[in-house]
C-alpha cells in the first residue's frame, strides 16, 4: 500500500469510528445522505456516460457503444472516453460552484457495459462492445483508461464494469430469471471481460438483476466473494443495479423482508444500493442478520473511492479544476465524434463500386428516402446526452450537395418509422427520375432498448431480427424501379435483410451527433469505410437458439454453424487487400506472428488485421476459432505494411466443462484475416485469409 493510501486508510477509519450506524447506512444508498458534521457532503452516486455524458444537459454525443466497437480501434476508444471524462469533470466543477451534488452531476459513472451481446434480439446489445469476449475486454479496458486516467490513486472519474454477470436479456424476465449457463460458458464467454477490467483497475462493479445458479447476482457469494473479491482480488466497491436488491424479496423470493435482502447483499460485499432497500440495513443489524463490521467494510470502500476522486478535498485543488462549461461539446470533441462515426460505419456491400459517389460518376440527381433520414432517435440510441446540433443523414447529404451544384437533391420519407402507414403512393415513382437512391431505414431507440425505454417492442427487446416488414416492402417497391440503391441502416444490433435489396449497404449503428455528416463523408468519398462487425448478422430469426437459453451452442461466430448473412469481423473498404509472408514462431511463452499487409487497390485505406486461433484437434464443445488479436493499420495504395502480434499462451487456452483453463499441447492454426474466417466471408468480399500452424 502506498503512503497516500495508508494515510487515506487511517483518515477513513477514524471517520467511521465517529459515525453512528444510521450515518453509515446513509452513506450506502445511491442518494447518499452524507455526514455533514464530519465534513462528508451528501452525494448522488448515479451518473451515466455510455457514449457521452448522459442526462445532464448539453454534451458531445458520440456513436453508440456498439458502433464504437465496430472501429476495432482501442486508441480511438481511449481518446473518446478521455474526452467524455473531460466533459464529466467540467460538469462536476460547474455543479460544485453552486453546491449541487445531485443526480447526474457526480464523478462515479456506471460505464462501461461489458456484457456479451449473445443474441441480437436483446435491446441493450447496443450498449455493449459486441459478441466477442476478447474484443469486449480490449475495448472495455481502453474505456476505463480514458475515464479514470493514468493515476490509480487519483482518479479522474470512477468507471464501473457492469452487469456482473451473465446478463444479456431477455429484458422482460430480468427481475425473476435464474440463469444457469454451463461452467464452461461462464468462464469462457461471460466472465473474461470482467476479469480483464478488474486487472485494469476499474474502480467499481455493478451486479446484474437476475439470479445466477440460484443466487441473486447482487447478493451472490459465488460471484462477489468467491470470484470477484477472493479469486480476482478486487478492492473497489460494488454497486447494485437499480432496485435490484428489492427484487430479492419481491421477485426472486430468496428472502422475505427488506432487512433480509439488505443483509444478504451487504454480507456478500455489495457496498452501495441503487435504490432504497439499504434503509433496512439498520433493522438487519438490530435483528442480528448483519454485523456492524460488515457495514464498516462497505463504508470504507465507498469513502476510499470518494478519496481517490478528491471529493474529500476542495474540487478547486484538483488537477482537473481548470475544466469548465467551455470544455463541453467543443469543436475538437465534435470533430472527434465525427471521426469515430466515420470509423464505425460498416460497408457490407458495394456492387460495381457504386460508392463513393465521386464527381467522375456524373451523377445529376439523388433521391433520399426513408424514415431514418430525418430521425434524431436513429442518431442517439439509448443513455444519451443532449445537444444543440444533431446532424441527421438528410442534413449531412444536403451539406455535401451544397458544394456539388451539378446535383439535384430530393427527399421523401416514404413510410413511417413504426408500423405500416400503407401510403406509399407516388413517392416510389420518384426513384425513376433519380440516378441514385439513398434509402435510409432500420431501427431507432423506440424500437430497441432497456426495459421501459423502447415503446414499439417487448420491454425493449425485439421478437424478430428482420427489417420491419413495412420498411422491407417499401424497399422492394423502390428496388423494382431499377435505379441504383444505397441502403443506409441504423440500429444497435444485427438486422436481417435480403442481400439483393440494394447495390450498396452501409450499417451506421446509432452514429451520434455528427452521424449525418459521417454517413455523407463515406457516401461521397471524403472518408473511407474501415469498420468491421463486432457481432454476427444471422440470416434469419429462425437460425437463433431460444432467447432465454444462455448456452453458447449455436451462438456467435465461435459456435454458430449456420451460414450467416454477414460474419463477425466483416467490413469492406474502398480498396483491396492481400495478406502475405506470414511467420509464426514460438518463443518461450509467446507466439510471435508477423504478416505483410498489401494494399492492392486504387486508394489509400485502413485495414483491420484480425488474428484468430483454432485448435486443430477440437471437439464440438470447443470454439470453431477465437479472435486473439487485432490491429488497425493505414496503408497507401500500392504499398504494404508489416503487422506484428505477440500472442501469450493464454491465447491458446481451452476452457474445460468444469470451467478450468488449460493449455493443451498440440497443433494450432493461426488465421490472419479481415473477417471471421467463415466460408462465406470471401464470397461477400472479405480478403482471403492466410494461415499458419504452430505447435504448443
Amino acid at each position: 500500500m502506498s503512503n497516500l493510501n495508508e494515510e487515506r486508510t487511517q483518515e477513513i477509519n477514524a471517520l467511521i469510528a465517529e459515525m453512528t450506524l444510521e450515518e453509515k447506512v446513509g452513506l450506502m444508498l445511491h442518494e447518499s445522505m452524507g455526514v455533514p458534521r464530519l465534513g462528508i457532503e451528501p452525494y448522488n452516486w448515479w451518473n451515466e456516460c455510455l457514449h457521452g455524458v448522459a442526462r445532464n444537459g448539453p454534451a458531445t454525443i458520440f456513436p453508440q457503444t456498439i458502433g464504437l466497437a465496430a472501429t476495432f480501434d482501442t486508441e480511438l476508444v481511449q481518446k473518446e472516453y478521455a474526452a467524455i471524462s473531460d466533459e464529466a469533470r467540467a460538469k462536476y466543477n460547474e455543479a460544485q460552484k453552486v453546491h449541487d451534488n445531485g443526480q447526474f452531476r457526480g464523478l462515479t459513472f456506471w460505464t462501461p457495459n461489458i456484457n456479451i451481446a449473445r443474441d441480437p434480439r436483446w435491446g441493450r446489445a447496443q450498449e455493449t462492445f459486441g459478441e466477442d469476449p476478447y474484443l469486449t475486454s480490449q475495448m472495455g479496458k481502453a474505456a476505463v483508461r480514458g475515464l479514470q486516467g493514468d493515476d490509480p490513486e487519483n482518479l479522474k472519474l470512477a468507471a464501473c464494469a457492469k452487469h456482473f454477470a451473465v446478463h444479456s436479456g431477455p429484458e422482460d424476465t430480468r427481475h425473476t430469471a435464474d440463469v444457469k449457463p454451463s461452467k464452461k460458458d461462464l468462464w469462457e464467454t461471460y466472465l473474461p471481460a470482467f476479469k480483464e477490467l478488474v486487472d485494469e483497475g476499474v474502480e467499481s462493479v455493478m451486479g446484474a438483476y437476475q439470479r445466477l445458479y440460484g443466487e441473486p447476482c447482487n447478493g451472490s457469494k459465488f460471484l462477489l466473494v468467491d470470484i470477484l473479491r477472493n479469486k480476482w482480488g478486487f478492492k473497489g466497491h460494488v454497486v447494485s443495479d437499480c432496485w435490484a436488491v428489492r427484487d430479492f424479496h419481491e421477485n426472486h423470493k430468496v428472502t422475505k423482508t427488506p432487512a433480509e435482502s439488505a443483509a444478504l447483499a451487504i454480507n456478500n460485499t455489495c457496498d452501495l444500493n441503487c435504490g432504497c432497500t439499504y434503509h433496512a440495513a439498520i433493522d438487519a443489524v438490530r435483528q442480528g442478520l448483519l454485523s456492524e463490521e460488515k457495514v464498516n467494510e462497505s463504508v470504507f470502500r465507498l469513502l476510499m473511492t470518494r478519496a481517490k476522486l478528491g471529493m474529500d478535498k476542495s474540487w478547486e485543488k484538483s488537477k482537473w479544476a481548470h475544466l469548465s462549461a467551455k470544455d463541453v461539446d467543443t469543436k475538437e470533441h465534435r470533430e472527434l465524434a465525427r471521426k469515430v462515426a466515420q470509423d464505425s460505419i460498416v460497408m457490407l456491400k458495394n456492387d460495381n463500386n457504386l460508392l463513393p459517389l465521386t464527381k467522375d460518376k456524373k451523377i445529376k440527381k439523388i433521391l433520399v428516402m426513408g424514415p431514418t433520414a430525418t430521425n434524431i432517435n436513429s442518431l442517439i440510441g439509448n443513455y444519451y446526452g443532449l445537444n444543440s446540433r444533431l446532424v441527421t443523414i438528410l442534413e449531412g447529404i444536403a451539406g455535401k450537395i451544397e458544394s456539388r451544384p451539378e446535383i439535384t437533391l430530393d427527399y421523401h420519407p416514404g413510410v413511417g418509422m413504426y408500423h405500416d402507414s400503407a401510403q406509399r403512393g407516388w413517392s416510389v415513382g420518384m426513384a425513376e427520375s433519380a440516378d441514385v437512391v439513398i434509402a435510409c431505414f432500420g431501427l431507432d431507440n423506440m424500437m430497441e432498448g432497456e426495459e421501459g425505454d423502447a415503446l414499439e417492442t417487448l420491454r425493449g427487446d425485439r421478437t424478430k431480427i428482420e427489417l420491419p416488414e413495412h420498411q422491407l416492402s417499401y424497399l422492394k417497391a423502390v428496388r423494382e424501379r431499377g435505379k441504383p440503391v444505397v441502403l443506409v441502416l441504423t440500429g444497435g444490433e444485427a438486422i436481417a435483410f435480403p442481400r439483393d435489396i440494394a447495390d450498396a449497404v452501409l450499417f451506421a449503428w446509432y452514429p451520434g451527433e455528427e452521424g449525418g455528416n459521417a454517413v455523407a463523408d463515406i457516401i461521397f468519398g471524403d472518408a473511407s469505410p474501415s469498420a468491421h462487425l463486432p457481432v454476427t448478422f444471422p440470416a434469419k430469426t429462425e437460425d437463433l437458439p431460444d432467447f432465454s437459453d444462455y448456452d453458447m451452442k449455436g451462438r456467435t461466430y465461435r459456435y454458430a454453424t449456420k451460414t450467416p448473412l454477414y460474419p463477425f469481423g466483416f467490413g469492406l473498404t474502398y480498396t483491396k487487400w492481400q495478406f502475405t509472408d506470414l511467420e509464426c514462431k514460438k518463443k518461450s511463452d509467446i507466439v510471435s506472428v508477423k504478416v505483410k499487409v498489401n494494399n492492392k487497390g486504387n486508394s489509400d485505406g485502413d485495414e483491420c488485421v484480425q488474428a484468430y486461433v483454432q485448435k486443430n484437434e477440437r471437439d464440438e464443445t470447443q470454439p470453431l476459432y477465437s479472435l486473439r488479436a487485432f490491429k488497425k493499420v493505414h496503408v497507401k495504395k500500392g504499398e504494404s505494411a508489416i503487422v506484428d502480434f505477440e500472442l501469450p499462451l493464454k491465447a491458446f487456452e481451452t476452457i474445460t466443462q468444469e470451467g478450468e483453463s488449460q493449455i493443451q499441447t498440440g497443433d494450432y492454426t493461426i488465421i490472419i484475416s479481415d473477417s471471421a474466417p467463415d466460408p462465406i466471408a470471401v464470397t461477400l468480399g472479405a480478403t482471403e485469409c492466410i494461415k499458419g500452424t504452430i505447435k504448443i
